[in-house]
């Protein structure tokens, strides 16, 4: 019954690293709220807290979550069940329920990945986030992200633009008005993906709920992008928790002389895979999912569509005069990398601009893509438009 899980997840906290351990040996929550305090205790599974704490919460609360949860469309899926993500159910802190509201996507029959990266984020970052989510979600790969400021937002605003699924992983519960701001994604995220907590629907976010929550984005992911990380980065504690749980781990490598990539980098000298364009993370997972995802929807389809981009269109030389002025507001980067642009379709290593470092070099194709000057094609090539 749900209800048992709901009140052992209460007594025990959230990320309890015992949860599979206790379900072994008892068999259910059930069974758990059922046994005497001596059985218990003999099992020497409980601390003395969780025991005092297994006393204390009442299953009345269990009810008036539940209640709370039917009041807001929010699914209550419990460790067990058919509908439970088996990528969650083989980590080791499973979280004894997760609540879902909108349409969970199908994790274990269908790849998903997840992207991190720091709320204060570069404008780099931000355009990399949002190919990726917008590459990957065409692709027809489920996006994981938290749902924060920065990194996650853009990651989250790709994938919808795309039309594609996205799972947005909360460090608080579902109807806690953290983040006010983001509201109106969250809102967009339900329409086609999902919002994940494992606490209950008004829980408060804090310092510590969002390393805890970290665990379920890596595990929900075939692999994790890390955008940005510097030393103290929460993205680091993401990465571990996907080298833990046997995900993998991908890195946009950045100079060793920018702060903001010195996480990430330590992430790459220990063994994380770089990443430099989309078509890593489509080499590494087509072999697996080979009718899951769909490269030719991942390249054919625009970032900015040509009928939007023709809509601000008053005349054509208008239009044409804009084309060209365009070129002059290029960042630094875009600049060089056009102006080394001499074949119509192209690789980025063929571009021969030896004073980019490899991120630069993904910032400015990823900026000339949206600014819809250059088109990405598949297997990692690009066309001039």
């Amino acid at each position: 019954m749900i209800r048992y899980y709901i009140w052992l997840q209460c007594a025990l906290g959230q990320g309890n690293p015992k949860v599979v351990r206790i379900m072994e040996h008892f068999g259910s929550a059930e069974a758990v709220f059922k046994a005497s305090g001596e059985e218990r205790t003999k099992s020497r599974l409980f601390s003395t807290k969780e025991l005092v704490r297994m006393e204390s919460v009442s299953l009345t609360n269990s009810l008036e979550i539940m209640a709370r949860c039917r009041e807001e469309g929010i699914d209550v899926i419990p460790f067990g069940d058919d509908r439970y993500p088996l990528c969650l159910a083989n980590i080791s802190d499973p979280p004894l329920v997760i609540y879902v509201k909108g349409k969970l996507p199908d994790f274990d029959n269908t790849p998903a990945v997840t992207i991190v990266g720091p709320r204060k984020v570069s404008e780099f970052g931000k355009k990399a986030a949002y190919s990726l989510g917008y590459r990957l979600a065409a692709s027809g790969v489920t996006v994981v992200s938290g749902g924060a400021l920065g990194t996650d937002t853009y990651a989250h605003a790709g994938a919808l633009k795309a039309g594609g699924k996205t799972a947005l992983c909360l460090g608080c519960g579902i109807c806690s008005d953290y983040l006010k701001e983001n509201e109106k994604l969250r809102n967009a995220v339900l329409k086609n993906g999902c919002l994940i907590s494992e606490y209950p629907p008004d829980s408060e976010a804090s310092r510590y709920t969002f390393p805890i929550r970290n665990r379920l984005m890596s595990a929900l992911g075939l692999g994790t992008i890390v955008i940005e990380a510097g030393v103290k980065s929460g993205s680091l504690i993401t990465a571990r928790h996907a080298n833990e749980q046997g995900r993998d781990v991908f890195v946009i490598p950045g100079s060793p002389d920018d702060k903001k990539y010195m996480g990430s980098n330590s992430l790459l000298r220990d063994g994380a895979k770089p990443l430099l364009d989309v078509s890593d993370i489509f080499n590494e997972y087509i072999p697996q999912f080979p009718d899951k995802i769909n490269i030719d929807n991942a390249y054919n389809k625009p970032i900015i569509d040509k009928k939007e981009k023709a809509e601000t269109k008053v005349e054509t030389k208008a239009f044409e005069k804009k084309e060209k002025n365009l070129i002059k507001t290029l960042s630094k980067e875009a600049k060089i990398v056009y102006n080394y642009l001499d074949k119509q379709i192209f690789l980025p290593e063929e571009i021969n601009a030896p004073e980019l470092s490899g991120s630069q070099l993904l910032a400015a194709l990823t900026e000339l893509e949206m600014e819809f000057l250059i088109e990405a094609l598949p297997g990692g090539r690009y066309k001039i438009v």
